[in-house]
């Protein structure tokens, strides 16, 4: 590996799988360009202590959301529930869960937030746990495409046979990177008024990016969808993962998308072996041996992350482009495409796209 700063979060040096694309695009010029609904995996009861709210909204935060639907409910906020934050500049649809244990339904017409709507209510025994769901489904809008669209067409074929490389994507890591420069201080030992969230959540990006990084490298040499020997495998649509054990039907059943490779999520286990998965694991290890030494003090347990995402129902149309204030175009770029897809909890749709268009900056005021 090079020996440039690998310490700082830099999208551009991590590698494309399919060559870095040539066509270019919008994305979120509108909250509605960019819709995600969660998926969960189970049927709620209709009786129980929690009161489960299917909620709309736009322009807004999630965490924000949660409070003022406590503050509808006239609960504290740490009685409200939901599987993880969703994009402020989009529309979005997820559950809260609220603890109503010996209480009535809120009346639904007294919640009046702008931006916000309660679609659906319905009450369940359990709280809704950080992390539960099966996945996400996504639409998005791509405007102002310019490119060959034969070009995407064919590289969104590779992607519903192959799949893309399982970055996390730049939300995890905060507005220029600020998430990593706050753990940094952490590892420091300097004094900080934290919440356990934010500990949690700066953390996890330092582990986020050395998975990024080692990744990267995987996907440059080519076998970040191939098995690699050493290879810890996941069992696709499953958290479960076990480690090569030379059975003969691996190499074919990663082929086949049956099982995934992973890569580290490091933490407070000694990386050691002689495999070639494993030297790469500890030579990205070297690289962020500061991190790994500050995550171990921290007691971050180690754990692992398929390299390859691979979407659900991928589907694309084009669109007539509309006039939209702000958004001009040029010859060639009126038209829009929309892609939807489902992906796995925890993956980012953005990592997607960005192997099929390169996006172009949406400037915004507020």
């Amino acid at each position: 590996m090079h020996d440039a700063d690998w310490h700082r979060v830099d999208f551009g040096r991590l590698a494309f799988a399919w060559g870095r694309p040539a066509a270019s695009a919008y994305l979120k010029w509108l909250p509605q360009d960019f819709v995600v609904e969660e998926q969960i995996a189970f049927e709620l009861s209709g009786e129980g202590e929690h009161l489960w709210c299917w909620v709309e909204k736009i322009g807004q935060n999630s965490d924000w959301v949660a409070a003022k639907l406590a503050e509808w409910a006239g609960i504290s906020k740490r009685n409200v529930g939901m599987a993880g934050q969703k994009d402020r500049h989009a529309v979005t649809r997820q559950w809260f869960s609220l603890n109503l244990a010996g209480r009535d339904n809120p009346e639904r017409s007294l919640f009046d937030v702008e931006g916000v709507k309660i679609l659906q209510m319905q009450r369940h025994q359990r709280k809704l746990q950080k992390g539960a769901l099966k996945g996400n489904r996504f639409s998005l809008r791509l405007r102002a495409f310019d490119g060959e669209k034969d070009e995407v067409e064919a590289l969104l074929q590779t992607i519903r046979r192959q799949g893309v490389p399982n970055y996390f994507g730049e939300q995890r890591f905060g507005h220029a990177g600020k998430n990593l420069l706050q753990a940094e201080k952490m590892l420091a030992g300097k004094r900080m008024r934290l919440s356990p969230n934010q500990k949690s959540l700066y953390l996890s990006s330092l582990r986020s990016w050395m998975f990024n990084v080692y990744l990267s490298q995987r996907v440059s040499a080519g076998n970040w969808n191939r098995l690699l020997v050493g290879d810890k495998l996941q069992l696709q649509g499953s958290q479960r993962w076990f480690a090569d054990d030379g059975s003969e039907d691996l190499e074919q059943r990663v082929i086949d998308l049956d099982l995934h490779p992973t890569g580290p999520l490091y933490g407070d286990e000694l990386i050691s072996g002689d495999t070639p998965a494993e030297e790469l694991e500890m030579q990205v290890a070297e690289i962020f041996s500061d991190w790994i030494e500050g995550l171990k003090k921290w007691r971050l347990k180690s754990d692992r992350r398929a390299l390859r995402l691979w979407p659900d129902d991928l589907q694309y149309r084009w669109l007539d482009g509309e006039a939209l204030e702000g958004l001009s175009f040029e010859e060639g770029q009126q038209s829009v495409l929309e892609v939807s897809f489902i992906l796995p909890a925890g993956s980012f749709a953005t990592m997607l796209v960005r192997e099929m268009v390169n996006l172009k900056a949406v400037q915004r005021t507020a």
